[in-house]
Order: structure tokens, then sequence, then C-alpha cells
């Protein structure tokens, strides 16, 4: 009786690579890292990676990209469930990040990767659609909290989301230098606290 071989899924070889491609960047460094130590890493042959890919640089780009699908279906996720924005924050800070995607795990090496295709001045508008996808969800979130309290002012959403990403980056970057005088929970902390100086705050 001959046994059904079964190939992984272009989701699942993806999924590899990324994972692999991981490990082998926070190991050999970006620039160092190659295409076939990163096939070699996820069990697959140089083939199996140029079928996905044509180059490290789209690679990395489909992890960056895949990075913000997920951070965002992830937060809508939260959102569908959790419609007060407190409780959406709470929900946040209770996430289970050991399970998100290579570059929800290691901050370091996501800010490594932005900087790799950010040096290169004709990759920087993948970057660009990326953050406005971002931006575009903070926003969003803000004006529905400023309907849901009844609110019509002046306050910007667009703005105030410009603001949330840049406090997000900041605090990421003070805990990878400064951990002992930047607690995980930072960000949410100052999002608390500009909340309610905004008058965004529930109740």
């Amino acid at each position: 009786m001959s046994r059904v071989r079964t190939r992984p899924t272009r989701d699942d070889t993806r999924d590899r690579l990324f994972e692999a491609a991981a490990r082998v960047f926070e190991e050999d460094g970006i620039g160092g890292a190659s295409i076939e130590a990163i096939a070699a890493a996820a069990g697959f042959t140089r083939g199996a990676f140029y079928s996905n890919f044509k180059s490290k640089d789209e690679l990395i780009i489909a992890m960056l990209e895949d990075h913000v699908e997920q951070s965002i279906r992830r937060n809508l996720d939260i959102l569908a469930q959790h419609d007060n924005l407190d409780d959406f924050i709470a929900a946040l800070k209770a996430m289970d990040r050991s399970k998100q995607d290579p570059l929800g795990r290691s901050p370091l090496l996501h800010m490594e990767m932005i900087l790799f295709v950010a040096r290169a001045e004709k990759r920087r508008p993948e970057l660009a659609k990326r953050l406005r996808a971002r931006r575009k969800l903070i926003a969003d979130i803000v004006e529905a909290t400023l309907k849901s309290n009844g609110r019509n002012d002046s306050l910007n959403p667009p703005w105030m989301a410009s603001v949330v990403l840049a406090l997000e980056d900041g605090f990421r970057l003070h805990r990878l230098i400064d951990p002992e005088t930047t607690p995980a929970d930072s960000f949410l902390r100052a999002i608390t606290d500009l909340r309610r100086r905004t008058g965004l705050a529930s109740g």
C-alpha cells in the first residue's frame, strides 16, 4: 500500500521560511544571511525559496507585510469582542505574545528589518504603505471612540493615530535600550494617560 505524501501548502512554506529567516537574521545579521542558509533552516531547497520569493529583499518585505496584516487582524478581532476602549486596552495587555509572528515576538529584529528596507530609497514606498495601514486602523478606533462618547470636536483622528504610533515605536526602542526603566506595558500606560488628557477616556 503506497503512502500518501502530504506536501506543505504555499502558506505553510512561507510561514516556515519566515520563521527560519527570523532565526538566521538574528544569528547572522540581515546583511550576512544567505538564501541558502534560510532555505536550509526551513528544511527546504534553494529552489523552494525561489518558488516563493525572487530575492531576500522580497522575503523581508513579505515578512513586514505579514506582520502588519496579522497585527491589524488581531486588533480588529479584539476590537470586535471589546468595543469599550478600556476593555480593548486590557485585552491587549493580556494578549499572549508568544503566539505572534516572528517580528511580533522580536521587536529588535522588527526594527532592524525596517531600517534595512529604509536604507534603500526605492524600497521606502513599501514601508510607507504598511505604516499608512497601521495609521488608518488607529484613526478608525479613535473616530469610533469619539462617536461612542458623543463627541464631535476638533480632535483629528489621523493625527492622533500618528501620535499613537510614534509612542509605540518610541517605547519599543526605549525598552530595547533600557529595559530596567522602561516597563513592558509602558506604551499602553502612555495610551491610558493620553486618553485621559484628550477626553477619550470612557465614561
